[in-house]
């Protein structure tokens, strides 16, 4: 614990049973007030700015994804100038609606980065709010920048580690915890004190919600999550920061967080032991393939078969075997006559008939014609997933397949690690290529282009104005 805390809001924060006793959420924001850049570790930083630019790559990947032009229409009828600027065609809002345009920009092709255990997809909210935030205040630093970015992406993955079974529970934990996780980062971002954050997570907490309905039922208002999280998580910043008080209790109290949203479910100890001091933020996965991370290690095993020469016309049936948050999430039969992209996005059965016949995953495959092949169909209506009971329910990671053959002949695979996580990488010319797919994807911009933007974001901590630098430096 930071020395700067007293004695008392130590012994309280340090606290691991449920009710938790009052002052918990004074203490954790007494916490965060105390953080420098300077005890930021160097692997932090450098997570911190390959998140960063690899959500720049997926907002600008997403520009012509459905339900982002039609967004970006609404906004820009109601809003004409402001102080923030929405990346895709440099509209110009106020703050929370440009961080509401750019958080459903970075998760519309749900390309986006994600701290796989704690099941929250981070920099989709973190660094939409914290653009809007530093382009009002003016002249962030990029040490500045970086620092709220790493408070943000700490707290968002302590918190879906702490509430570890929220989307089973039917919280989207993204939009959840990143509304508070966000908030906090901004207050930061504004300077304010701890009272002055815990006013922010109180107005944050105010605000939260997010079901994990729409992403069950594959419907596009999924894609706008994490922009309603950036949003509130904007205006709960600089509503603290006007001086408007909000909950004192907002984690402990008998209808805060845990209890309310998590029926005290929650493993403190998760979010507040070695806080400040031990980094969850070097834990992050990015993702190789634009869908739900559940698909991710189907994905994987489909592309294996396909390398290994698996004839479709050779298989008489499937069965996938899931945890139980992931066949709840991904685990429906596919409906090819829907023509519908997200369900695509969120169907394990569709994104591994894809690796499988392609040997790939990539953008073009969840775009029409390619969701109403007739031939995915085919092979979609001979696949079962299933609820395994031998996968730990809430784990992302393990899955297995078994393929029966025409012949009879079976064959079996498992894996317990995904693909982008630090278990199993990408590798830097890997995440440099998607960055550069997504940004000629969805804005045309050529490879110099992002390498430029690539160099930005290497020397961010140089910069005496992160957003503007970030800013003049994004494709148009």
């Amino acid at each position: 614990m930071n020395p700067i805390i007293s004695s008392t809001s130590s012994s309280v924060l340090s606290s691991n049973r449920l009710p938790l006793p009052e002052g918990f959420s004074q203490a954790f924001c007494e916490n965060i007030a105390s953080w420098t850049f300077d005890q930021l570790p160097p692997g932090v930083v450098k997570t911190v700015k390959s998140l960063i630019l690899d959500t720049l790559g997926v907002i600008g990947g997403a520009a012509h994804a459905p339900a982002i032009a039609e967004l970006n229409a609404r906004l820009c009828r109601w809003e004409k100038n402001g102080s923030a600027t929405g990346l895709i065609g440099k509209q110009r809002y106020s703050p929370p609606t440009a961080a509401m345009a750019n958080g459903a920009a970075a998760h519309a092709l749900d390309f986006d980065d994600q701290h796989d255990p704690a099941r929250v997809h981070t920099s989709a909210v973190v660094l939409p709010t914290l653009l809007a935030t530093a382009e009002d205040i003016g002249s962030v630093t990029g040490k500045e920048f970086i620092l709220s970015y790493a408070i943000g992406a700490e707290l968002h993955a302590r918190f879906g580690l702490a509430c570890h079974n929220s989307l089973g529970k039917g919280w989207h934990p993204t939009m959840v915890f990143g509304t508070l996780a966000a908030a906090v980062a901004a207050a930061r971002l504004l300077k304010l004190n701890a009272n002055g954050i815990a006013n922010a997570l109180g107005m944050a907490f105010h605000q939260t919600s997010g079901s994990a309905q729409s992403m069950r039922d594959g419907v596009l208002s999924k894609r706008l999550g994490p922009g309603f999280a950036a949003r509130n998580a904007v205006l709960a910043a600089f509503l603290a920061a006007d001086g408007l008080s909000s909950t004192r209790l907002t984690l402990e109290g008998n209808a805060g967080l845990f209890s309310l949203y998590e029926r005290d479910e929650v493993k403190v100890k998760q979010l507040t032991e070695g806080l400040g001091q031990s980094w969850r933020v070097e834990e992050y996965s990015f993702k190789p393939f634009p869908c739900c991370r559940c698909n991710h290690t189907p994905i994987g095993i489909g592309i294996q078969l396909h390398q290994q020469g698996l004839k479709v016309s050779d298989i008489a049936t499937i069965e996938i075997g899931m945890g139980h948050v992931n066949f709840i999430t991904v685990g429906a039969p596919y409906d090819a006559s829907r023509r519908d992209i997200v369900h695509a996005q969120f169907n394990t059965a569709y994104s591994f008939s894809r690796a499988l016949m392609d040997g790939k995953v990539d953008l073009h495959s969840y775009l029409i014609p390619a969701i109403t092949d007739p031939n995915i169909a085919a092979l979609c209506a001979r696949i079962q997933v299933v609820d395994d009971p031998s996968i730990d329910p809430t784990a992302i990671e393990p899955a297995r397949v078994k393929v029966t053959l025409q012949d009879g002949k079976v064959i079996e695979l498992r894996r317990e690690t995904i693909k982008g996580s630090p278990q199993d990488p990408m590798t830097d010319t890997e995440a440099r290529a998607k960055v550069k797919g997504c940004l000629a994807f969805g804005l045309g911009a050529s490879p110099e282009s992002v390498d430029q933007l690539a160099e930005v974001v290497a020397s961010l901590e140089t910069s005496s104005n992160a957003s503007d630098s970030l800013l003049s430096a994004f494709p148009k």
